[in-house]
């Protein structure tokens, strides 16, 4: 007769922190802020004259782009670009993307603070450098 009793086996921590990673991120999509954002990016999408400046501002971007890489590019085309940026995000759709986007971003900060905090490590000052005394 054997006396080895049936031992469930504990996931390790890793698996444990990656459970709960996951469950994060369902929490983060139940937030009001995450579904606040979704369908002001969905109204963005959906939005014909948003879309149509939207490609406007890629077209104007990309030519501008080029043109800096060969030195062609004027003020006048920055100029040109900034205006229609700004054109575009004056859009109240666009404004209330642009601003659903800020504070999802901020809370989604706050929580990298949240986790952050009891592995006294600033992941944002070590992204940047490396070896550091």
């Amino acid at each position: 007769m054997s006396t080895e009793t049936a031992t469930e086996e504990l996931p390790s921590a890793s698996e444990e922190a990656r459970g709960l990673a996951a469950d994060l991120g369902d929490a983060v999509q139940s937030l009001e802020t995450h579904q606040a954002f979704e369908e002001a990016k969905a109204a963005v999408e959906t939005d014909s004259q948003a879309q149509e400046m939207i490609r406007r501002f890629e077209q104007l971007r990309e030519e501008f782009m080029l043109a800096r890489q060969t030195g062609d590019a004027t003020n006048e085309d920055l100029r040109e670009l900034q205006e229609s940026q700004q054109t575009l995000n004056e859009l109240p759709v666009m404004r209330r993307y642009l601003e659903a986007k800020r504070v999802l971003e901020q809370e989604l900060e706050d929580l990298n603070r949240a986790i952050s905090a009891p592995l006294a490590v600033d992941f944002g000052e070590q992204a940047g450098g490396c070896c550091q005394d």
